[in-house]
């Protein structure tokens, strides 16, 4: 792939990002006032804190990735769906960080 393929693609990605981010905010944090509603709300279930259970959640994207590299094809949703999730966990994470400071 050339550099400007990846440019390309990489401006492709980060719409799909902003329209998964945009998407799970509505289903799970159910308000704009805090996008980690969903976070404190689970984590106050099981006494974590709210990046633990991001965590979580983002682990069961990471295990998802290592078993397509690992060869397993077959799953429930494309490995590049996976892959978006993932990078909206890890923006939330940040953002989380950001929130702490």
């Amino acid at each position: 792939m050339t550099k400007p393929e990846m440019d390309k693609l990489m401006k492709e990605i980060f719409v799909i990002i902003n329209k998964t981010r945009d998407a799970g905010q509505a289903e799970y944090a159910r308000a704009d006032e805090d996008v980690f509603a969903n976070f404190r709300r689970v984590g106050s279930y099981t006494g974590q804190p709210k990046e633990a259970v991001l965590m979580t959640y983002f682990m069961k994207h990471i295990d998802g990735i290592a078993s397509h590299i690992n060869g397993h094809t077959s799953q429930r949703e494309d490995v590049t769906g996976r892959i978006t999730d993932a990078i909206v966990y890890l923006c939330l994470l940040w953002g989380m960080v950001d929130e702490n400071k």
